[in-house]
């Protein structure tokens, strides 16, 4: 079997407080084929997105230190590089598109800059072929009057043409994986669908690896080839987007599609919240960190953590109820 593109085992990382240490994640394991889409869900707090920070080493040292495991990209171990050597990576090789692109754009440079500076960067080329380039770009993720785009600020933009940019900006070295942290989180839903459908395009006409992390599971559905379900740090379930939907498996999948509203018409179908709350990452319980919240939780599940195991081909899930 080919070797996957991206490969995280057993990545652990952690945040010194005043309220003690949390770990925000916890023996995270998953691979990315090239090519795939891989969502990450979950709820707010879960880790989705310190999981994403960590595999471009981007956690802030301190509070916060990624403290044990392995994140094996084309073969690579991106832990024992060297600061040089990850710097040289990010936004060439991996790219990553971040949730609010107001905070992630320089508003005292223009946009054209900012699409080509991984070009200059990277690639060595001279500002011109740079913002030649950026026009190009600008012009793939679907922008008007590209000559006059390059040389407008960031708050000249809506959010949904910064997001563009972010996009254009992620592309421009041609990245064999691009990460995307909750893209459309600051946009309104017609112009989150016009992103996502981009997005997707653009990842497969390049032949990019996309891992999404979101809380939407209507994402999942339409744009993801397998998804990894996460809760409060560690991943819960994995599996084919169309297996994970036909058949959820870990209690906390199947409350989160129970939450989700139907669009089908039926409505003998009604919705059911998950009761409780996440629980503190600075006080997980001891054994499966969902069974305070579980209504098929036994003695069991309270003693011991239950491991990622395959329970079917492709098909991940972390609970002793599926032995």
């Amino acid at each position: 079997m080919e070797k996957p593109l991206l490969s995280v085992r057993n990545l652990v990382t952690r945040f010194r407080t005043g309220r003690g240490t949390i770990t925000a994640v916890d023996h995270v394991s998953f691979d990315v084929a090239a090519g795939e889409t891989v969502a990450i869900v979950g709820e707010s707090g879960s880790g989705k997105s310190v999981t994403a920070l960590s595999i471009l080493r981007l956690i802030p040292d301190p509070p916060g230190q990624i403290e044990s495991g392995e994140i094996l990209f084309d073969g690579q171990d991106l832990l024992k590089m060297s600061d040089a050597e990850i710097r040289a990576v990010r936004g060439d090789r991996i790219a990553m598109i971040f949730q609010e692109p107001m905070s992630s754009l320089n508003p005292s440079l223009t946009v054209g800059m900012q699409v080509g500076e991984p070009i200059n960067l990277h690639r060595k080329a001279t500002w011109q072929v740079a913002l030649d380039k950026a026009r190009e770009l600008l012009g793939m993720v679907r922008m008007s009057d590209t000559a006059s785009r390059v040389t407008a600020y960031p708050h000249q933009f809506s959010g949904g043409m910064r997001q563009r940019a972010m996009i254009a900006m992620a592309l421009a070295c041609e990245p064999q994986l691009i990460i995307a942290d909750e893209p459309t989180t600051a946009l309104d839903v017609t112009v989150q669908a016009q992103i996502l459908d981009l997005l997707k395009d653009l990842a497969d006409r390049t032949g990019s690896a996309l891992v999404l992390i979101t809380h939407d599971l209507g994402v999942v559905a339409r744009y993801a080839d397998r998804v990894v379900v996460m809760y409060a740090g560690r991943v819960v379930e994995s599996a084919p987007a169309a297996e994970l939907y036909a058949r959820p498996r870990h209690p906390y999948t199947q409350g989160l599609m129970a939450s989700v509203p139907r669009l089908d018409g039926d409505t003998s179908v009604r919705l059911v919240p998950i009761e409780g709350q996440p629980p503190d990452l600075a006080r997980i319980p001891v054994g499966c960190a969902f069974a305070p919240r579980c209504r098929q939780a036994t003695d069991a599940c309270r003693s011991a953590p239950p491991p990622l195991r395959d329970i079917d081909h492709g098909h991940q899930v972390a609970c002793i109820l599926e032995a």
